[in-house]
């Protein structure tokens, strides 16, 4: 779990499976230091630089970064008519960031008034991630979100028997699998590409990114005669947490069943 997903104790659905109840509101929120330089850049403009951020762990959401408004590059903001309301934290203001004939539309806000309890907003703006061209974790560019702290991905290689079907067709069958835990999701198979039946997997233009393992590259999987979209997916260069997923591959699709030790995986 996370802090705030999951069933995490941040969420709205903490944990029953505690010998500790929180006495607080159900839509939660936690304020804490950032430890490390952040930069964001939009049109070669430097928008943001600070060594005291915050991220805001709120009920059921990702964390988001806020930043010290003396940190924010004010000659590039725009203040808009935008306005919405947030019941945990106030009425929020917006403003676009200009740079040349580039505008990233009602991309920052912030709460001048927060509401009673989160007055720690006060003084401090957030940005939406994908406004801006790209964020810097000290010198590392962040590749979707800044990382959230509470989560990990652990991978470890495993013996047990991993069979990949698409219908009567066996995709993979290996006992040199890997298999990989990430907070608040279920356990994925990745099997070796080298234990793929050759010639089933076949290109597919979809990529994404995932701030703790990488850019993905999706494969189509073609099973007697039909062909399964983006219905599995492999990391070409995945990050630290990761890197032992490198030269693997891991299916998930409608019509596409794993198998662990002759049980199939739900």
């Amino acid at each position: 779990m996370t802090l705030t997903l999951g069933g995490g104790p941040l969420s709205t659905q903490p944990p029953e499976t505690a010998n500790y109840r929180i006495e607080a509101p159900a839509h939660r929120l936690l304020w804490q230091p950032f430890p490390r330089r952040v930069r964001a850049l939009f049109a070669g403009r430097t928008v943001v630089d600070t060594t005291e951020a915050k991220l805001l762990h709120e009920s059921n959401l990702l964390p988001q970064l806020y930043i010290p408004d003396t940190d924010v590059n004010d000659r590039v903001l725009e203040a808009t008519e935008h306005r919405t309301h947030c019941p945990f934290k106030g009425d929020a203001r917006y403003a676009t960031v200009r740079v040349g004939d580039r505008a990233a539309e009602n991309a920052l806000w912030s709460y001048p008034e927060p509401v009673p309890g989160a007055e720690w907003l006060t003084g401090h703006s957030a940005l939406y991630w994908s406004s801006m061209d790209a964020w810097f974790d000290e010198d590392e560019e962040v590749q979707g979100h800044i990382r959230d702290p509470y989560h990990r991905v652990d991978v470890r290689r495993t013996s047990r028997h991993v069979r990949v079907t698409a219908g009567e067709t066996t995709v993979a069958d290996t006992r040199r699998a890997l298999l990989l835990s990430e907070t608040g999701l279920p356990n994925r198979f990745y099997v070796p590409l080298t234990d793929v039946r050759p010639g089933l997997l076949l290109p597919s233009a979809t990529h994404t990114v995932c701030p703790y393992k990488g850019r993905a590259s999706y494969g189509n999987l073609r099973a007697g005669g039909n062909v399964l979209d983006d219905a599995a997916w492999w990391y070409p260069s995945p990050l630290e947490e990761a890197v032992a997923t490198a030269g693997h591959v891991c299916f998930l699709a409608d019509g596409v069943t794993t198998y662990v030790d002759g049980a199939p995986l739900e």
